[in-house]
């Protein structure tokens, strides 16, 4: 399950294929009631709604998977706020969905590592094909990785739900020094942005195809 319009939808579709040529049976909804309840496990993919402990009850499993090491970096857009902060080297945590938010038992954990270079549709890739492996991995090592579910450990902090204003540069700035953050914009729902001279320019990033290599 996933929201509509959402970064996730073309590898909830590369799972789906994935998981039906292995033999489970896959239902997929961007909303509850879409789905074919009860189900074993329900995938909950960057879906922008708290769900209540009602839906959660109905099934053995409710998975997410979030980019922080639990139960630091709960919230919103984890990995835009660490590449912010100066990381290339983001967690990826695999846990049980409970009502209060991004609290559950952890089952998996992996490491994204990123060179400082790449922009969000890269990342997003990433993450998405590491979300996919991890799921994947959870259902065909299930006897073993369910029962070694971990509380999480420490105390959590939270990151803000990222907002347009969030993707202001500054004009006394270099671009080098705002790199991280041209780094995690969306050109389409929140582009980069500038004020000047009393007018605001925007500004979409790509990166330019690597010219080294043969056409």
């Amino acid at each position: 399950m996933t929201s509509k319009n959402t970064w996730t939808i073309p590898y909830c579709e590369k799972l789906k294929d994935a998981l039906r040529q292995k033999g489970y049976f896959v239902s997929f909804g961007f909303k509850p009631d879409e789905l074919q309840e009860p189900l074993d496990v329900v995938c909950i993919l960057s879906y922008s709604r708290i769900l209540p402990g009602e839906f959660l009850r109905k099934h053995k499993h409710n998975l997410v998977a979030h980019a922080s090491p639990l139960p630091k970096g709960r919230g919103w857009s984890p990995l835009n706020w660490q590449i912010l902060e100066g990381r290339n080297e983001i967690p990826v945590t695999l846990f049980e969905a409970q009502e209060s938010l991004d609290s559950g038992k952890i089952y998996l954990q992996e490491i994204l590592k990123f060179k400082g270079y790449e922009l969000l549709p890269e990342m997003l890739h990433t993450l998405g094909e590491t979300i996919n492996s991890m799921l994947i991995r959870f259902l065909d090592e299930y006897d073993k990785i369910a029962t070694s579910a971990k509380e999480q450990e420490g105390e959590p902090t939270f990151y803000e739900k990222r907002l347009p204003s969030h993707s202001e540069l500054s004009v006394d700035k270099s671009i080098a020094e705002q790199f991280n953050l041209l780094r995690v914009v969306d050109n389409e729902r929140y582009p980069a942005f500038f004020h000047y001279k009393g007018h605001k320019y925007i500004l979409k990033i790509f990166k330019a195809p690597d010219e080294s290599k043969p056409s």
